[in-house]
Order: C-alpha cells, then structure tokens, then sequence
C-alpha cells in the first residue's frame, strides 16, 4: 500500500540526504499515516480510513459526516 493520505492526499517527499562529507543519496520523507477508525453515525457504521495526522486535526475541525461526504464525492469507496 502506498503511503498516500485519504482525506488530505498528502504523499511522500523525495529529495537528496547530504552527509558531512557532502555525498548524496536518494531518500524520500513519509507523512506520518495512520490506520483509524471513526464511528459515521448518518451511516450507523464504523468506517477505516488511512490518514495522517493533518487529517484526523481535519477530521476533528470539520466533523466525520462533512469528511466522508467528500470522500464519496471524489469517488472513494470506504
């Protein structure tokens, strides 16, 4: 599975790691996912979503109806 944020879309972030002694190498910086569940009670279910932490602080700002309703919108199956 990829490492991609369902309600924010947030994905990793690729770049270079520079060492003391300048070389570089290739690493990527993944957003902090996390596997929760939230309680939807229009649907009177428990829903599973992939977030990150943004997304759960958007979770508890905009409420788990408004965020599923989007989801739906964009075409997501949960």
């Amino acid at each position: 599975m990829s490492a991609i944020c369902q309600v924010t879309g947030r994905a990793p972030g690729y770049g270079t790691q520079v060492s003391h002694s300048h070389r570089r190498t290739a690493r990527r910086w993944e957003p902090n996912i996390q596997r929760r569940r939230y309680w939807v009670p229009g649907e009177n279910r428990w829903v599973t979503l992939r977030v990150s932490v943004k997304g759960m602080k958007t979770i508890d700002k905009r409420g788990i109806d408004a965020v599923v309703a989007d989801l739906r919108a964009r075409g997501v199956t949960l």
